[in-house]
């Protein structure tokens, strides 16, 4: 019963970081940033490390995320995954063009597809499929959750505000991802991470859709905060700290590491 409680908590957590996942910082034209950040679930094991890259050229940009389990989290759920999306930089927002992700827990794999028309409509396709699946009718004018916080971080480098609402679909849930703010915040080192500094905090909140039947839906991040520093040059801030609530408990994740815009910076190890 106790590795069963734990199996179903990690997949929690890592639902709830897919939906996190691209919380690298946005680069300059023709710059690529990456970042790697270690996530600490109960009693302080680290149990994950996520490594991302967030890359911009001509207007363009593009996003790959890869986590994989650690150490005593494989015992219980040993799960790795790529997700990735490619699209246009307009004028205060990003529109992606399609959004992959491929997931193999436990020995199973999971492939998720979008793919995004200028008109808001989608095409998309997982397999599995969900069950029930959502109508497409019902997701268009959405955009991938990486595309999501791609918003947000250029919103908050733009204007200092988390304010905003994004529809979201990638594949399998449907949900709207409601940021606020939560003010400037000095953090000081904690976690083994060595980061001190003024930061701006941001609010999350996942809210799913009335009518629209998913069975998952519980599973994941509820709601969190997420911690932006101005950490490179320019009009640029980097998350640096999160912390999400999901129905099993508390989990907070690091940036380790950071390496782009003129910059190399070690956190942890």
């Amino acid at each position: 019963m106790i590795a069963a409680a734990t199996s179903t908590s990690l997949r929690a957590v890592l639902l709830a970081l897919l939906a996190l996942a691209s919380l690298s910082a946005p680069g300059h034209a023709d710059e690529r940033i990456t970042t790697r950040f270690e996530v600490v679930g109960f009693a302080g094991i680290n149990i994950l490390t996520l490594h991302s890259s967030t890359e911009e050229n001509g207007g363009r940009y593009a996003i790959t995320v890869d986590y994989a389990t650690k150490g005593m989290a494989n015992v219980f759920d040993s799960v790795s995954s790529h997700s990735e999306v490619h699209g246009r930089l307009v004028p205060g927002s990003a529109l992606p063009d399609w959004f992959r992700n491929d997931t193999s827990r436990g020995g199973v794999d999971r492939h998720s597809r979008v793919d995004y028309h200028p008109n808001g409509t989608i095409d998309s396709g997982s397999t599995p499929p969900p069950a029930p699946p959502i109508p497409l009718a019902a997701v268009a004018g959405t955009v991938d959750n990486l595309t999501a916080y791609l918003r947000l971080e250029r919103q908050v480098a733009r204007t200092g505000s988390c304010t905003l609402t994004v529809r979201v679909f990638d594949g399998r849930h449907a949900y709207d991802l409601v940021f606020t703010d939560a003010g400037q915040q000095a953090l000081a080192p904690a976690g083994g991470q060595k980061f001190s500094g003024n930061t701006i905090a941001c609010r999350m909140r996942r809210q799913y859709w009335p009518g629209i039947v998913q069975p998952d839906k519980d599973e994941g991040a509820r709601a969190g905060t997420i911690w932006y520093a101005k950490l490179v040059p320019g009009d640029l801030m980097v998350p640096v700290r999160m912390q999400l609530e999901t129905q099993f408990g508390t989990v907070d994740a690091y940036l380790a590491e950071l390496h782009g815009g003129g910059v190399n910076l070690a956190f942890m190890e």
